[in-house]
């Protein structure tokens, strides 16, 4: 499965949004990952329909929309009608996931599942073979900043072996807690697809990019 770097806009400057949209776009990351919270599944609020519609006319990357929210199937169509290229949904969140996996394939957007750190594998493993990227979170959600907790990359583990004994090709993101020094583990775990947030807007978000993409190579 390819390698792609998903910057988290979440610790972005938004008074600066647009600006730094394009060096992330310039410095090769092929993926803007969009943090939505509702202040209810997780402790924090962050942004929502509107950002996302204005920040889909400054990038042509793939938009990773990642709903931490309660009931996300109120909102899927509208997130795939302002440009949502993935839609990831929490196992946790949903009280039909099946369900709501079939929503957001017939809203044309690709559907991802999402489960916390404390959450098995078991949650989803039904609903493997209808997704198109299962998202592993590595800390628990609702704060950028956070120190990767070390047994979730056993959960990638895991999760890549039981792909590869279903024969199914899906991509594995890890969201928290990434950055120069837990990249390679995170890689080695079997993840292809990378969410980074302060790690990539701290500092020379270019060099920070391109230092990322250097050890996904």
């Amino acid at each position: 499965m390819e390698k792609c770097l998903a910057p988290s806009i979440l610790s972005a400057d938004f008074g600066i949004l647009k600006q730094q949209l394009e060096v992330i776009d310039e410095a090769g990351a092929q993926y803007v990952h969009f943090d939505v919270m509702d202040g209810v599944f997780v402790p924090s609020i962050s942004f929502g329909l509107p950002v996302l519609k204005t920040i889909r006319k400054y990038t042509d990357r793939m938009m990773d929309v990642h709903l931490m929210i309660v009931d996300p199937e109120r909102y899927v169509k509208d997130f795939a009608e302002a440009g949502a290229d993935i839609i990831t949904v929490h196992a946790e969140a949903c009280k039909h996931l099946d369900a709501t996996i079939e929503l957001i394939k017939a809203s044309g957007a690709m559907a991802g599942v999402a489960i916390n750190p404390a959450t098995p594998l078991s949650a989803i493993s039904h609903v493997l073979e209808k997704v198109d990227m299962v998202l592993i979170m590595t800390v628990n959600p609702g704060f950028g900043g956070q120190s990767l907790i070390p047994y979730t990359l056993d959960k990638v583990r895991e999760l890549s072996q039981l792909l590869n004994q279903k024969g199914l090709k899906i991509d594995i993101e890890v969201d928290g807690g990434i950055n120069k020094d837990t990249i390679d583990d995170a890689l080695d775990a079997g993840a292809n697809i990378i969410v980074a947030g302060s790690a990539v807007f701290n500092g020379d978000i270019s060099a920070n990019v391109e230092a990322l993409m250097e050890k996904m190579r």
